[in-house]
């Protein structure tokens, strides 16, 4: 048995993690690979560190394309291989044509979810601007959906299978700068690398949408260090490169800037 609670200790997104905990006792037992549902950036993460101390086990982390947000994981003792292709996810091309009536991935998202499945079971979508997007899932929805998703706003949809190798995801885009800063404080930082007001910033860290590490952060004054990323709901993320003094003993901090 897995020490359940030391796992569980600050733990924020216990229902998740304690599936989890579940799902690798039984990779254990079975002596095969158990496979999650598509998990949020800030689930995966807590997971990921949470489990990092145990030998018995290790995991793999796929999304169907290296930046995608929302992953499965698979889990199997640590005796036995893992691979991204035992990962097992369908991907699915929505046709239409959104000249008209332009689409978000809210739509797209409220439409698949308008058939009856559940969010846990769908992964990242790209939206394609006028002519659709493209969606992961896992294999059992596909021909569901297939069948059942006719329509997206005011528009008809065809859906149908594609290879993974057909996703068009785009890079992010980079924006490497520098900031000459005070104090590491989490505001300071992060209005600079956002390009906003540090009041503005204060206001986004206390209403929680900011995240370090994927965890929800409200205290402003929290210090960052290299290797930190900080995300911004609808705004990016920002990675906190090389951090050095200046003679006048402020924090001269590389950034990179994820848009």
């Amino acid at each position: 048995m897995l020490p359940r609670e030391e796992l569980l200790k600050g733990i924020e997104n216990r229902e998740t993690v304690v599936r989890v905990i579940d799902q690798a006792e039984q990779a254990i037992k079975t002596w095969e690979v158990v496979t999650t549902d598509f998990l949020s950036p800030p689930e995966l993460a807590e997971i990921q560190r949470a489990f990092s101390r145990l030998t018995e086990i290790h995991l793999l982390a796929w999304g169907g394309y290296p930046q995608a947000e929302r992953q499965r994981i698979a889990i199997a003792r640590s005796e036995l291989p893992l691979e991204q292709s035992g990962v097992e996810l369908v991907a699915l091309d929505i046709a239409g044509n959104f000249l008209f009536d332009t689409a978000t991935h809210r739509d797209f998202l409220g439409a698949m979810l308008g058939t009856g499945i559940v969010r846990d079971k769908t992964g990242d979508i790209i939206v394609l601007g006028e002519r659709g997007a493209q969606a992961i899932v896992v294999p059992e929805l596909a021909d569901f959906l297939e069948i059942h998703l006719k329509q997206v706003r005011s528009v008809p949809v065809q859906v149908r299978r594609i290879e993974l190798s057909e996703l068009k995801n785009r890079e992010p885009k980079k924006k490497e700068l520098t900031t000459v800063e005070a104090s590491l404080r989490l505001d300071a930082i992060a209005s600079a690398g956002f390009g906003m007001s540090r009041s503005k910033m204060v206001d986004l860290i206390d209403g929680g949408d900011v995240r370090v590490n994927w965890k929800e952060i409200t205290q402003a004054s929290s210090q960052l260090k290299t290797g930190d990323l900080v995300a911004i709901r609808g705004k990016g993320r920002l990675e906190v490169g090389e951090i050095a003094v200046t003679k006048k003993d402020r924090y001269r901090v590389q950034l990179t800037r994820y848009v």
